[in-house]
């Protein structure tokens, strides 16, 4: 059976002096979303963009918004960004104290929700949680700073989630966050990842609506 991943630029690598812009692009390409990475500067070293920006991006925006939480106690936040138009919502395992409670008010607020995992966190601790989720972000870079290179470990990470899921019969997707490039898309693809952030290597190219492209027609069987 052939397999293709959707593509999810993250905006954190993208011209924040013409943010509209470039949110446009990725409506024009083949994208599936538009990732957004949110950093409190605790849970990582980093600050992103707070609540303002992604309203204003959602103004623009006419593709789904994926919304990547790498702060601690997101629990606080979910029905703002359930106003704010999110269509998924990922948590962090690793900021979670009660993981299950904090996918279902994720869900009822009427988003997806979504489990995302250090490079460290081994999958074998999604065992119980599945169920709870519509999607599990893998991050293949440290969180909290674009740019970074790949983990090759990831590649087995996916592997082993993609039996978990499959031997559970759930329809929950798999999102690789960090280093990905059109040179590993169809790796990646390979081992079972469904969908495929992308921040430097789209927006960092020279044709990035080409780059999105060809990474999005890459298919392995």
């Amino acid at each position: 059976m052939k397999r293709t991943a959707q593509i999810a630029p993250s905006l954190l690598a993208a011209d924040f002096g013409n943010l509209d812009k470039d949110v446009r692009m990725v409506d024009e390409s083949q994208a599936a979303w538009h990732h957004i990475d949110v950093m409190d500067g605790v849970f990582v070293p980093n600050i992103s963009y707070g609540m303002p920006v992604i309203k204003a991006i959602r103004k623009v925006a006419q593709k789904p918004l994926d919304v990547h939480l790498m702060i601690v106690q997101p629990d606080r936040y979910i029905e703002t960004f359930a106003g704010l138009g999110a269509n998924n919502l990922t948590v962090h395992y690793e900021a979670c104290t009660h993981l299950h409670r904090t996918l279902q008010a994720i869900r009822n607020s009427g988003m997806k929700a979504g489990i995302a995992l250090n490079p460290h966190t081994p999958v074998s601790l999604l065992e119980n949680s599945l169920e709870g989720a519509d999607l599990i972000c893998l991050m293949s870079v440290n969180p909290g700073f674009g740019g970074q290179s790949f983990i090759e470990n990831t590649y087995e990470k996916v592997r082993e989630l993609r039996s978990m899921i499959d031997s559970k019969g759930l329809k929950t997707l798999i999102e690789i966050d960090g280093g990905v490039t059109p040179d590993n898309t169809a790796k990646l693809v390979q081992a079972g990842a469904d969908v495929l952030v992308a921040g430097s290597a789209v927006f960092r190219s020279e044709d990035p609506k080409a780059t999105i492209a060809r990474m999005a027609s890459t298919d392995v069987y």
